[in-house]
């Protein structure tokens, strides 16, 4: 899964290679910024809604989070991004900011971004794992990208914006 911001559809015959790839299409590629608009491709859409091991995830590029007030801005984007509010797990980017929260129940994750974390420059950023088997409760990870690499994201180098 990759939550949007894309920019070359190449990432996602890379990531092709490797898994079946969905991807939520992000701002960045829509034609902002003067960046050119992805075109259509059967991997990338707005949103979806996906089954996996029992588990219903929604992935999309925008989320509301963190929220104020709290639970009404994510319900409403549930309803508007995937006309249902009964999702177990929601993967989103639009910040960049890696965050894993539970919000109503549904756990709500955004990965960071592994080039451009934060928004700032270009640079290792982070990715996130989700580990699910059928009956077992979801694990979600985040793990930053080096050079030779991957190891697990440590929180404070960052810190948390919220």
């Amino acid at each position: 899964m990759h939550a949007g911001d894309i920019h070359d559809l190449s990432v996602l015959d890379r990531l092709s290679e490797v898994a079946t790839t969905h991807a939520a299409r992000g701002n960045g590629d829509e034609g902002l910024g003067g960046r050119p608009r992805q075109p259509d491709d059967p991997r990338l859409k707005n949103a979806w809604v996906l089954e996996l091991d029992g588990l219903r995830i929604g992935l999309v590029h925008d989320m509301p989070i963190p929220e104020n007030p709290p639970h009404l801005l994510v319900e409403n984007a549930l309803i508007r991004h995937f006309k249902r509010t009964d999702l177990d797990i929601v993967v989103y980017g639009d910040t960049h900011v890696e965050s894993i929260d539970r919000i109503n129940g549904i756990l709500c994750v955004n990965p960071g971004s592994p080039t451009y974390p934060h928004n700032l420059n270009t640079q290792h950023g982070t990715i996130g794992f989700l580990e699910s088997a059928p009956g077992a409760r979801p694990q979600v990870s985040i793990w930053q990208i080096t050079d030779e690499g991957i190891e697990p994201f440590t929180w404070g180098r960052w810190g948390r914006p919220w």
